[in-house]
């Protein structure tokens, strides 16, 4: 697989990555200036030459990408006998880190208007977690960013969650939709909520979160109706589409307002290709 494509699967998939170029060379080296390798989490793509030398520079970029943010670092790679290598040259490695897609999402529900969100869902950068207590009701087949989850055990899933997810409610059964919204609202944590239903349907859940004492405060993220207002369609797609929609609103401007920061490689990542290449 070429670099470029390597790029485009993890983009797709939504998971971070890091380029590796070989950004210049001094004497022997095993690869030449403007070669390029990807790694992901879970695996690497092409090669900068093997041996010690690309050993490390993996070992670098799970660094980074354990930090999961957007960065740029120069490194510079002395190849004898120390670092097990025999060209006798140098080589300066540009890594550019980009982070996995800040997206969770747990959807419970594989009715008509799940199956139809996650149509949309799984063509978008954004990692799923589909659970139902009704395991006929899945597809045979979902893309690699969903995980299909059959359990009984709702609240164990729920607690198993990472803060910051985003949540969409919409079994088949009101009491369930309830037991997992008082769940997730006990955490205290969730990026997003959203609950299928009429305005009736949530001034009748409202009223039970009531009577068992809890405050507005409690609940007053609630998205119920679920999706943008604006996109008032009935049909399975379109009520899927305006989920998708606010979803996609609402994380675009969450990144926004995390990514307006410098990015770059500092004035010593050139002092090191500086000094190891002797510009």
């Amino acid at each position: 697989m070429q670099w470029i494509n390597a790029v485009q699967t993890c983009t797709n998939a939504g998971h971070g990555y890091v380029v590796i170029t070989v950004l210049g060379t001094r004497g022997s080296a095993p690869r030449n200036s403007g070669t390029k390798m990807v790694v992901s989490p879970e695996q690497s793509f092409c090669t900068i030459g093997g041996g010690n030398l690309e050993f490390q520079a993996v070992k670098i970029a799970k660094t980074l990408l354990s930090q999961n943010k957007l960065q740029q670092t120069v490194e510079h790679f002395p190849l004898g006998a120390k670092t097990g290598q025999c060209c006798g040259g140098s080589v300066v490695l540009l890594f550019e880190a980009f982070p996995d897609v800040n997206c969770n999402i747990s959807l419970f529900g594989a009715g008509h208007v799940g199956r139809a969100l996650v149509k949309i869902l799984e063509d978008l950068p954004y990692h799923v977690t589909w659970f139902d207590n009704r395991q006929s009701e899945f597809p045979e087949k979902v893309k690699t960013n969903i995980r299909k989850v059959f359990s009984d055990d709702v609240k164990a899933f729920i607690s198993s969650r990472p803060s910051g997810e985003f949540y969409i409610i919409m079994t088949h059964q009101h009491a369930l939709d309830f037991e997992i919204l008082e769940a997730i609202l006990k955490r205290n944590d969730a990026k997003y909520v959203g609950l299928i239903g009429s305005q009736t349907k949530w001034r009748q859940f409202k009223s039970r979160f009531q009577h068992k004492g809890y405050e507005a405060e409690f609940y007053k993220s609630v998205n119920c109706p679920v999706g943008l207002e604006a996109l008032s369609g009935k049909r399975p797609m379109e009520v899927a589409v305006s989920i998708a929609a606010q979803i996609m609103m609402i994380h675009s401007n969450n990144e926004a307002n995390t990514t307006n920061v410098h990015t770059g490689v500092d004035l010593e990542g050139f002092k090191v290709l500086a000094n190891s290449l002797k510009i």
